[in-house]
């Protein structure tokens, strides 16, 4: 069984000058039950189905299984999805041996830049960059299917 290990955080300073690569995401979620989340993407000319699982107790581990189709079925998948497109930018940037996805959204959540970091190991030691912010990892309100339902731009801040 696949499985995913990510922490997430705000970030809070300039961070594109160090990515190394950058690409356009669009998605859509065809479930957003937490146990049994179904999205639909289309990420630079590919496309890809991912089936996520409820997270453990820290919100750190959590079943993921994703499947490369083509662009053209991504596309045609995204029209059955439920309200609340998520699009981004996603930068790829490498620090201290690890790769942070720092994905900056548009639109409804325009405003919010998010940062992730996929780890072996729960518990594994990885040096933080200086633009990092808050940690926000296992906040439901940060996950994407959260985001899709309730954008950025209608929190209270």
């Amino acid at each position: 069984m696949a499985k995913e290990i990510e922490r997430k955080f705000l970030v809070t300073g300039a961070y594109k000058a160090f990515a190394n690569k950058h690409t356009y995401i669009h998605q859509g979620y065809l479930s957003k039950d937490p146990s049994r989340t179904v999205r639909v993407r289309s990420r630079g000319g590919k496309g890809y189905i991912t089936i996520k699982g409820l997270g453990n107790k820290t919100g750190i581990s959590r079943f993921e299984w994703e499947k490369e189709i083509t662009v053209e079925e991504a596309e045609d998948l995204l029209q059955f999805c439920l309200p609340g497109v998520i699009e981004k930018i996603r930068y790829e940037i490498p620090y201290e041996g690890h790769i942070f996805e720092v994905d900056e959204f548009f639109s409804e959540n325009a405003g919010l830049v998010i940062a992730e970091i996929e780890l072996s190991d729960e518990d594994e030691v990885f040096e933080k960059p200086s633009w990092l912010g808050d940690e926000v990892t296992g906040i439901e309100k940060y996950y994407n299917s959260s985001l899709s339902a309730n954008p950025y731009t209608n929190w209270d801040r």
